[in-house]
């Protein structure tokens, strides 16, 4: 591959603007309203995000995630608490998301502490989901070192059979977070790389602070 191609990807961005003017007080609202302009513009999963975490030590990792609700509260989402992100988010639960909407030319980019569910609303969500992501959840020992495919699925045919006519219980290593946004930044592309970037800084409980940031 001829690697002068790398350097020659580029997009100038010209879609829309992003002015302090046009912005909500509330970045919980501004989400909301960009999130519903992401579905609405049938962009191809606008729920899926990165989300990175660190060891106590600082060293990052990072993964593709779907965002499961939002509220006033924070950003929710739900995973095997025993798999790497599981396991640092215990040790150091600091997170950050991030949502890229290319087809709108925006990024959303939070940062925040983080706090399990309660066992009652992860079980209310588990019992959403497809019996097959239910069976999956049970048997897969998320970010360990398996043996191979093939015993993998043969564990879930096997748990498939026992529950074919009964409920999959939510097992106990598996449930909700909750990133609750210390910092949230909304990043419109504009021509020639001059981006909008505004940014919500939470002063207390109620209040946020609206700032630009430099491209």
């Amino acid at each position: 591959m001829n690697r002068d191609i790398i350097q020659n990807l580029r997009v100038d961005y010209s879609s829309a603007s992003l002015l302090e003017k046009d912005v909500v007080a509330n970045p919980i609202n501004q989400f909301e309203n960009w999130f519903k302009a992401a579905v609405d513009a049938k962009v191809n999963e606008p729920n899926a995000m990165t989300l990175a975490t660190a060891t106590s030590n600082g060293r990052p990792s990072a993964r593709i995630m779907l965002l499961k609700d939002f509220h006033q509260e924070g950003f929710i989402f739900y995973t095997n608490y025993l798999s790497r992100k599981g396991k640092e988010l215990a040790k150091n639960p600091l997170a950050a998301l991030l949502f890229f909407w290319p087809e709108l030319e925006r990024q959303v980019r939070i940062e925040g502490t983080i706090e399990k569910l309660s066992r009652e609303t992860s079980e209310k969500y588990f019992n959403t989901r497809p019996k097959g992501s239910q069976v999956g959840a049970v048997v897969s020992p998320q970010s360990q070192e398996i043996e191979s495919r093939e015993l993998l699925e043969q564990k879930w045919n096997e748990l498939e059979a026992v529950y074919a006519e009964t409920a999959v219980p939510k097992p106990a290593h598996w449930g909700g977070f909750i990133v609750k946004p210390t910092l949230i930044e909304f990043w419109q592309g504009r021509s020639s790389r001059l981006h909008d970037r505004i940014l919500y800084k939470r002063t207390d409980k109620k209040t946020w602070k609206i700032v630009r940031l430099a491209p």
